[in-house]
């Protein structure tokens, strides 16, 4: 993985408390967002731990770049700004992370294991602004998303942005959690996001799924 913040003391202490991680390894180290969008270019690491506030490239920019030029490196936001547009900013570019710095140091590490995997996680305070956040309902023309899903596939979605994992999507709906893991891939391809946080955005961002419904 890579490391990316413009303070040298935090960034080494987070490469070492990654590094020290049996099945983790820290392949490089970059003080702003054009450093790391080289080192990624050059290690092509499964994971990129970046700050937000950097010079020259900042972490926002960096995260989007990263999605769009090296899809197989999935990026971890680790910040000490914890402010909505921050966290929004950060998933609308496809980050699968968002941690405070605060976080204890384990908290750290298993976000990158989880999100190494495939899979997202956010601060426990990110997840209920999110959803406040989309409260006002749909924006126009958010129908038309929704229309490239099948009757099953919007099922599927509807209870993974209510935070349900596969296991429980397929008892809920009377199929197997292979099956729901298709779906779960068909529906991200449709609605052209990455992962399953930002199809919870979108799915509050469409008004499939309200604030208090369950």
């Amino acid at each position: 993985m890579l490391v990316a913040d413009d303070q040298h003391v935090v960034r080494a202490g987070i490469a070492a408390i990654l590094d020290a991680e049996p099945d983790l390894t820290v392949v490089g180290q970059a003080a702003d967002g054009s450093e790391a969008l080289a080192l990624i270019a050059a290690t092509a690491p499964d994971v990129a731990v970046l700050d937000i506030r950097m010079p020259r490239v900042d972490g926002l920019a960096a995260a989007a770049e990263i999605g769009a030029r090296h899809p197989g490196t999935r990026v971890v936001v680790l910040t000490t700004f914890g402010l909505d547009e921050y966290v929004f900013a950060a998933l609308r570019a496809g980050a699968a992370g968002f941690l405070l710095k605060d976080a204890e140091p384990e908290r750290v590490v298993d976000a990158v294991r989880v999100v190494a995997a495939g899979e997202a996680l956010l601060d426990p305070g990110v997840t209920g602004r999110l959803i406040q956040h989309f409260a006002a309902g749909p924006g126009p023309g958010a129908a038309q998303r929704l229309e490239r899903l099948t009757p099953r596939e919007t099922q599927v979605l509807t209870r993974l942005a209510r935070g349900r994992s596969n296991a429980e999507i397929a008892a809920d709906l009377g199929i197997s959690p292979a099956t729901v893991k298709d779906h779960v891939a068909v529906v991200l391809g449709k609605l052209g996001v990455r992962d399953r946080v930002q199809a919870t955005i979108a799915a509050y961002e469409t008004g499939l799924v309200r604030p208090g419904v369950v």
